[in-house]
């Protein structure tokens, strides 16, 4: 799917909680992960902290600096949305980003824009999921929000 991708938090929290980190980079390739991002991920308490901080330390997830220079600010976002599509520009990276606002932005800046739900359908392509739908329902129950229409469309790309 791509080379490398600069994830966001949403992302890497919900792929923590679903036990699925190890999926991330054998469809992506290395995932860099912002410093901004990863102190909103790692936040003691916060699910899925643990498994992201063992994530880290077994080398499936790469933390790096935030993007140095004069950036410009994307008031609409959040500090991590835009640490992350700075990183993904700095690196010509694609970026995993959950909110619409956040993947309009990178779109417009030119960013390969991957979400969760692509991250599944190429995951079980590769034999790596064995169910979407099922991923997907466990998602919702852990408190993620993803509309009905979306999930039809992963779920017709997936073949389920």
């Amino acid at each position: 799917m791509a080379n490398s991708a600069v994830a966001d938090a949403a992302p890497l929290i919900a792929f923590a909680r679903l036990g699925m980190l190890a999926v991330l980079p054998q469809v992506l390739g290395e995932v860099v992960v912002p410093d901004t991002v990863a102190g909103e991920c790692l936040a003691p308490g916060l699910p899925g902290a643990d498994s992201l901080a063992q994530a880290f330390a077994a080398g499936l997830l790469t933390r790096h600096a935030d993007a140095g220079g004069a950036r410009p600010a994307f008031p609409q976002l959040d500090a991590g949305e835009t640490a992350a599509i700075h990183l993904a520009q700095q690196l010509s990276a694609a970026v995993l980003i959950e909110e619409r606002l956040g993947r309009a932005v990178a779109r417009r800046l030119g960013l390969t824009v991957i979400g969760s739900l692509g991250v599944l359908i190429a995951g079980k392509r590769l034999g790596l999921v064995a169910s979407v739908g099922a991923t997907i329902a466990q998602m919702r129950r852990d408190g993620y929000y993803v509309g009905e229409p979306l999930v039809a469309e992963a779920l017709r790309l997936a073949g389920e």
